[in-house]
């Protein structure tokens, strides 16, 4: 897996490319601003060498406010085949929504504090580059508890509203299925009544499980 990185913090780039390159896998650049990613990632693009995954920080220089988010939205449109996984201090709803608005490919927002957790971040980095979908428990946790998205989810039992927050933290159904202790048959069922009140039709593919939160963020 090829990977650029772009933190401000020296520190934590060089920390976050050891992670990296310690698994394996290629760190191909480090910047420490929005602009000099988006630079960056057009000239590998125009060599022929658009890497698997960018890790970039949601706040960068100049003004540390959206720099790396706004940086990650336009390489997500000029490159809809860019993973990329945001990273954040705090739980930022707008940035995550922005983030997912027009596509859930390959699209990962996780809290800074799951670095911490080795594995979980080299999985996550990994799982975006392969176009998968990557939610923070805590995003997801903020997200579908507000007050105003209740009125969507008002058709979803508790153990659907459950099944759905894990299925937007990129849980597989097995992997559902050992969490809450229920056969793989039963999260079945409850995914396919999540998709169904929701109104999300099999046409959507594998992709309704994010589409299924999407539903939620949009409302």
């Amino acid at each position: 897996m090829r990977v650029v990185i772009a933190e401000d913090s020296v520190l934590l780039r060089e920390g976050l490319t050891r992670l990296l390159t310690d698994r394996g896998h290629e760190v191909v650049a480090g910047v420490g601003d929005g602009e000099a990613l988006v630079k960056t990632i057009t000239e590998l693009a125009e060599r022929g060498e658009l890497p698997d995954a960018v890790v970039a920080d949601v706040r960068m220089p100049p003004t540390h406010t959206d720099e790396g988010v706004r940086a990650a939205v336009q390489l997500r449109k000029a490159y809809p085949d860019l993973g990329m996984l945001v990273l954040s201090q705090y739980v930022e709803e707008q940035y995550a929504t922005e983030l997912l608005a027009d596509s859930s490919r390959g699209v990962g927002y996780l809290l800074k504090d799951r670095v911490a957790e080795v594995r979980e971040f080299v999985d996550a980095v990994v799982r975006v580059a392969q176009g998968g979908t990557v939610l923070d428990p805590e995003v997801v946790a903020q997200l579908l508890g507000r007050s105003r998205k209740q009125r969507v989810l008002s058709a979803l039992t508790p153990r659907e509203r459950e099944v759905l927050g894990l299925m937007a933290e990129g849980r597989t159904n097995a992997a559902i299925a050992r969490q809450l202790v229920v056969s793989d048959g039963a999260v079945e069922k409850h995914v396919s009544n999540i998709f169904t009140k929701l109104g999300l039709s099999p046409s959507g593919g594998d992709h309704r499980r994010v589409l299924a939160v999407l539903t939620y963020l949009k409302s």
